[in-house]
């Protein structure tokens, strides 16, 4: 038997279940602890795998790219468009019923999935960006998919804690009092559309660093 084989493959396991936790836990600050209907998961992971792509490959051919940006820049850069991106959303959707956020949500990540396959110039188009650039893959010659596999676990535990430590605190707890009564938030002087603005926005940033 390939135990070579089998290890590789169950690094490349743990390391996309890792990825997916990250996703996960961005969606349970907007939908778990808030009660926000968000439908869009998939644009907010598009856009930070698309946003860190451009800016950290060094070189682009028949796309926009070529930015050769540290890795790190690549992931702030990434949860920060999304971030923006539902703020976009959130602002105009956030007031009403709970179902205009949830099909605002699914037409931007549609809309997104279109611009993805229809700009070449930007991404590529069908044919994707090939190229991706590896965080630290000099350092790692020899063994890079053990190493990315633990950096995607200190990834999850420090997003995991974040959250925690803020769920924790007055804002999160303002955060399940929305989720239970919105009505009852609002009668005690809480700006329920601020706190949820504030949900959606934070959870889209976790899912767009998911993405890069």
């Amino acid at each position: 038997m390939d135990w070579s084989g089998l290890a590789n493959y169950g690094l490349f396991f743990i390391i996309y279940v890792g990825i997916y936790a990250v996703l996960a836990l961005g969606l349970n600050i907007q939908w778990g602890y808030t009660g926000l209907f968000n439908i869009g998961i998939s644009g907010f992971f598009m856009v930070g795998a698309y946003t860190s792509t451009i800016l950290t490959k060094p070189e682009s051919f028949g796309h926009l790219g070529g930015f050769g940006q540290p890795f790190v820049v690549g992931l702030l850069a990434a949860g920060a468009l999304s971030a923006l991106i539902a703020l976009l959303i959130g602002i105009p959707t956030l007031r009403l019923r709970d179902d205009y956020l949830a099909i605002a949500t699914i037409g931007i990540a549609e809309t997104l999935r279109l611009v993805v396959m229809n700009e070449q110039w930007l991404t590529a188009g069908v044919w994707g960006i090939a190229g991706i650039p590896q965080p630290l893959r000099h350092m790692f010659p020899d063994n890079y998919n053990l190493f990315f596999a633990g950096l995607v676990i200190v990834m999850v535990a420090l997003v995991y804690f974040a959250i925690e430590r803020g769920i924790r605190s007055p804002w999160g707890r303002v955060l399940k009092a929305i989720r239970e009564d919105e009505g009852v938030a609002q009668a005690v002087g809480k700006d329920v559309f601020l706190f949820k603005l504030q949900a959606l926005v934070v959870g889209a940033f976790i899912m767009g660093m998911a993405g890069s």
